[in-house]
């Protein structure tokens, strides 16, 4: 069984996505991302069972291997997936948008079940070329333009990473085992690699995998693609993207630091991580976007979780880990959120978009608490996973670093908190601005909030680590820090 859900994440993404461009005219591409989500979310659980079992599946003569960090990262995309596809259901204009979603999640999948970091960057460049559709899927002439520029620099970023990839089996292949395997790599299986040929293979594997989580200085493509790509894509690119490409960098983190020890990367990571908190900050400030301030809340985001890597240690990787889940959670639902407000308002403007609490509470209620759980406030899990990492840097001697992530992240707390207002506070005068009985219709019901609650409630409980999540976050944190 365990060895089925392996294969089936992919396979089900990809004959789903077939099956719509097939049946284009029976309306299945709406259903894709549904389905893909909850079949790779079922895989997930039955790989998280085995693997807490004690049992190491595999597939395909071992390409394809499950660990607890692959079957986290597997529930990460299954939830996310499921939250930004069935809360905004319908989106897409047509049968294409369904196949390029069952495409994109079978990459997503395919990328964390390998064992082969040579397949790990093939998919993730597969997602390059489904999610750049994606985000021009309008036709508009700024999602092109914006299209566009996430081909080049996520195409940049990928060569970079291929480069170091190749670097990495020439290591291998002087040392006369040679091998892409990231299992026999981190666990020292491998010996006599050259510590300067890994230095440099690590540091181009980062780079490039940084351009796709959305690090600074390589974050430009982000806030265009994610605020021109349809708002269910940009929630699946925020929570599920970035988090992938984060997965490759704690891989090859793992691979590296067993040469060369822990500090190299780490100063990169630490470099990037600030400098994410810095150009988050200052840009949300003035910003003027609703879609471009969920864009650049993600990229301080996954500067959180970069220092939390270059922290180490089971605490700061396992926070990181959690923060990945909670926030895909909370940006999939606010990025769905963000569209309705679109369609509600006809502008996605923040100086345009006033009072939402007293006109549209449907849609104020939803944006209110999950622009709180963005900025970190409990109940939930974004407070308990930052708090942890701070204190593991504390605990690791990197009390500066974290002295210096609070003070951007107040700059940040500040930024949202005063854009938060001007689109929800205020009193609307009726006689004023008279609410038509089209715009009561248009509110959303209980059944089109219903996937928004149910994430903010998930986001919630797994900061309290509930049934085996604890297990299965210890197991991927160990299997991170154990040799460092």
């Amino acid at each position: 069984m365990a060895t089925l859900a392996l294969v089936l994440p992919v396979a089900l993404c990809v004959a789903t996505g077939l099956l719509a461009a097939v049946a284009r005219a029976t309306g299945l591409w709406r259903w894709v991302g549904v389905i893909s989500s909850v079949g790779i979310l079922g895989c997930a659980l039955l790989l998280s069972a085995a693997v807490l079992a004690g049992q190491h599946p595999t597939a395909l003569g071992g390409l394809l291997a499950a660990d607890a960090l692959s079957a986290f990262m597997l529930v990460v995309i299954g939830c996310v997936g499921l939250v930004a596809s069935w809360a905004g259901f319908g989106a897409g204009r047509d049968w294409t948008y369904g196949s390029l979603v069952g495409l994109f999640l079978g990459a997503m999948s395919l990328a964390v079940l390998t064992d082969n970091l040579g397949v790990l960057l093939v998919a993730i460049e597969a997602t390059t070329v489904a999610t750049a559709f994606l985000v021009g899927h309008e036709g508009s002439r700024r999602s092109l333009e914006a299209a566009w520029k996430y081909v080049i620099l996520g195409s940049a970023g990928i060569a970079l990473a291929f480069l170091g990839v190749v670097l990495l089996y020439t290591a291998t292949l002087a040392a006369e085992q040679p091998t892409l395997s990231w299992a026999a790599l981190a666990s020292g299986q491998v010996t006599g690699l050259d510590p300067s040929l890994m230095r440099l293979a690590g540091g181009l594997m980062v780079l490039g995998f940084a351009t796709k989580v959305g690090l600074a200085p390589m974050h430009s493509w982000l806030p265009d693609a994610h605020s021109q790509a349809p708002a269910p894509v940009s929630g699946l690119m925020s929570g599920v993207l970035l988090s992938v490409a984060f997965y490759a960098i704690l891989r090859v983190q793992a691979v590296v630091d067993e040469v060369v020890g822990p500090q190299f990367l780490r100063g990169i990571l630490i470099a990037a991580g600030l400098a994410s908190l810095a150009v988050a900050g200052l840009l949300l400030i003035r910003q003027r976007d609703l879609k471009r301030m969920l864009a650049y809340s993600s990229v301080e985001h996954m500067g959180i979780v970069a220092l939390a890597a270059a922290i180490g240690g089971p605490v700061a990787i396992t926070a990181a880990l959690l923060h990945v889940l909670g926030h895909g959670l909370v940006k999939s639902s606010l990025f769905v959120v963000s569209g309705r407000i679109l369609v509600a308002e006809g502008t996605a403007s923040i100086p345009a978009i006033r009072r939402l609490a007293s006109r549209r509470p449907d849609l104020a209620s939803p944006l209110i608490v999950g622009l709180v759980a963005l900025l970190g406030l409990p109940p939930f899990s974004l407070f308990f996973t930052e708090v942890a990492i701070a204190f593991a840097g504390v605990e690791a001697g990197l009390g500066w670093v974290v002295a210096v992530a609070v003070l951007l992240l107040l700059v940040v707390f500040a930024a949202i908190v005063r854009l938060g207002a001007h689109m929800t506070l205020g009193v609307t005068d009726p006689r004023v601005e008279p609410e038509t009985s089209d715009g009561r219709r248009a509110r959303a019901g209980f059944g089109r909030q219903l996937p928004i609650v149910a994430a903010f409630g998930a986001a919630i409980v797994v900061g309290f680590a509930v049934g085996p999540l604890p297990a299965l976050l210890d197991a991927a944190g160990q299997l991170l820090t154990v040799r460092r």
